[in-house]
């Protein structure tokens, strides 16, 4: 298995055929073209793992390339995890942001990878929900 990886956006369709090939989809609005249409041109940093022509995972994140980098996406195809591609994808985000912390927020069924990788638990990290009201 050769990939390559590229850091650029894919077209549409086939992003939306990773998430819909791995446990990412479940979580992420992959019926909604538009809104993940804006999800892929509002990340400012975009990678994606190539296995020839088919796209097998993709990295989706927003960074200032100095203090922090918002990984918001990791999603790999179910058939081609556990062969380095996550960990390939994440290693070029890095490099794109060298002097960059490198944060995300954990898929459930991924919360023990990242440990295996080298990141640390981050235990004060908040999420306010889309219609959730800001409490006085």
């Amino acid at each position: 298995m050769t990939i390559t990886y590229r850091r650029e956006r894919p077209p549409l369709d086939d992003l939306i055929a990773v998430y819909h090939a791995c446990t990412l989809g479940g979580r992420r609005p992959v019926d909604d073209q538009p809104r993940m249409a804006a999800m892929l041109a509002e990340a400012n940093l975009v990678v994606g793992a190539w296995e020839s022509e088919v796209l097998v995972g993709v990295a989706r994140a927003l960074t200032d390339s100095v203090y922090v980098t918002y990984l918001s996406d990791l999603a790999v195809r179910d058939s081609h995890q556990r062969r380095g591609v996550g960990k390939g994808l994440i290693a070029q985000v890095r490099a794109a942001a060298p002097g960059a912390s490198l944060v995300l927020l954990s898929a459930p069924q991924a919360v023990d990878y990242y440990p295996h990788l080298g990141f640390t638990r981050h235990d004060s990290a908040w999420v306010v929900k889309p219609g959730q009201e800001l409490r006085a």
